[in-house]
Formats: structure tokens, sequence, C-alpha cells
């Protein structure tokens, strides 16, 4: 179910329905409903994922509450466990099939028949964003930035919530999980605001970015009909489709947050107006750059 699509427009209409008409200043009942409606969206796209994504959010729940209540040093071990358990995440399954192909490739080159199909890895939807906030979220506990939630539910909304999931921004568990503990109720000029945002990204992904892939496709497709002059000129304009298409995609998301009542993270700043590298990274995925950074 991507953003634009009709699917997603019937699914925001009703869950935006039920939020602010039936479930209206009950910001339990509201945080258990986006919970359902993160676990849908995100088992639409594919209901083997939902398996996984549960339960390293009930390990790292598990393990946010005992941090707070060990000694310094195991909770320190702790810690650890849960970075080294979210790094995991991601090698194994983002990565894996890399190093997978490339062995299945040597191996059949000194005469070693190895179908590399056969341990290919499913690569999780969203895996990226989930599991950095997961590992934000151990963090923070340690260092005394936050204390560990005991609501479940809350804190599962905060990993799979649906509007960013997939494809971020990444937001952090002490600007977040206050936001909903916090009670909710409808504001006209927030969901117009979120409203005008989510037509925005529109825009620049099916009007700018899917026009412009067409284009460039076209292109790389049949690269030696084309002169260099050509395919220079796509490279540029490979750039803002780049641009278009993910910038899109968090304007839709920042959006459909703030209809529900919520800020999330600004995650692009203009960086084609960047005056130098460093610039351009602090500008560019600001959430995952300035998660980096921070941790």
């Amino acid at each position: 179910m991507v953003f634009n699509s009709f699917s997603f427009l019937v699914f925001i209409i009703v869950i935006f329905l039920l939020y602010y008409i039936v479930l209206k200043n009950n910001t339990k009942a509201q945080n258990l409903l986006l919970f359902l409606s993160s676990y849908f969206f995100y088992g639409y796209a594919d209901l083997r994922m939902i398996p996984l994504l549960f339960t390293a959010t009930v390990v790292f729940y598990f393990l946010g509450l005992a941090i707070t209540k060990q000694s310094e040093k195991k909770a320190a071990l702790l810690t650890t466990l849960g970075v080294i358990l979210g790094v995991g995440l991601l090698l194994y399954f983002k990565y894996l099939n890399f190093f997978i192909e490339s062995f299945s490739k040597l191996f059949n080159s000194i005469g070693l028949n190895v179908n590399s199909k056969t341990f290919n890895i499913i690569i999780p939807l969203g895996i990226s964003f989930f599991t950095f906030r997961l590992i934000s979220y151990v963090i923070e506990i340690r260092r005394g930035k936050i204390e560990p939630t005991k609501d479940f539910v809350a804190f599962s909304t905060f990993i799979a919530f649906f509007p960013t999931i997939l494809s971020g921004p990444i937001d952090r568990p002490n600007y977040f999980i206050p936001q909903l503990q916090t009670k909710r109720v409808f504001n006209y000029s927030l969901v117009v605001d979120g409203c005008r945002q989510i037509l925005w990204g529109l825009f620049q992904k099916v009007v700018i970015a899917d026009n412009l892939a067409w284009i460039i496709n076209g292109v790389w497709g049949d690269i030696p009909s084309h002169s260099g002059s050509t395919l220079f000129i796509m490279a540029i304009l490979y750039s803002f489709q780049l641009y278009t298409d993910f910038s899109g995609y968090s304007n839709i998301a920042i959006g459909v947050g703030k209809i529900l009542g919520f800020k999330i993270t600004k995650n692009f700043n203009y960086p084609y107006f960047s005056k130098n590298v460093a610039e351009f990274w602090r500008n560019w995925h600001i959430s995952l750059t300035s998660w980096l950074t921070d941790y």
C-alpha cells in the first residue's frame, strides 16, 4: 500500500474518522488504533515480516525496562546487547544476500555449483527505520535522557508508526513517545497544514519524480544509442528525480503525522542549495544524518 494509491486514501480516511470521531478524547484507544493500523499497513506490504517486527519490539521493550533496574555494569551490558542485536538484524537481513551472491559466484567460478537463490534471505521492508528506533531507545535510556515506557502499545506504535516505518523519517523516542502520551484532539490548522504538505509531497513524487524516472529509465535502458551530452543531462536529472522521490515520500509521511496530531522530524532542508558537501549531508535525510552523528 503505497502513499500515492487509492487504497491508502481509503485507509487514512477510515483511520481519521475513527481517530477523531469514535475515539476522540481517549488517548489510549487512539494509540491502540494506531498500533493495529501500523501492523495492518506493514502486513499489507508483506505479512511474513510481522513476526520479526513484533519479536524485535517485545525484546527491546523488556530490554528497556531491565536497563534501569540493573547495576551500572549490567545496564551497560544490556545496552551493548541491544545495539548488537539491532546491528545484527541489519547485517543479517540487509547485507547477507550480497555476500551470499558473491560467494556463490566465487564457488561457481572454481567448479562448485551453488544456487544462490537457495540461500537468499527476504529483506524486511523498513528494517533500517525500525531498527534505528529500537537502538536509539535503549541508548537514550542508558544515557538517562528518557525513562522506559511501561505502555507496550505506545512503545510498539513508536516503532511501527505507519507513516514513517517504510521510508522514514527516523523519529527519536524522547521526541515521539511523549506525543503518544499526550491528549490529541482535532486541530483544524494542523490538519490543513498536513493536507497541504501531503499534496506537495504527492506533486514531488507523482508529477516530478515518476515522470523523470520514465524519461531517465528509457535512456539508461539503451545507453549506446545516446550521446555523452544526453547521458550527462540524464545524470543531472537523476539527482532531481532521486531527491523529489525521497523528499516527496517524507513530506507525505510528515503530513499524515500532522493530520493525526504528531510532529515528525523534518528530513530535507533544500540540500541542493548547500554551500559545501558537509552542509549538503546535514540537509539531506536529516533524521539519518543526525542519528549517525549522535549514536
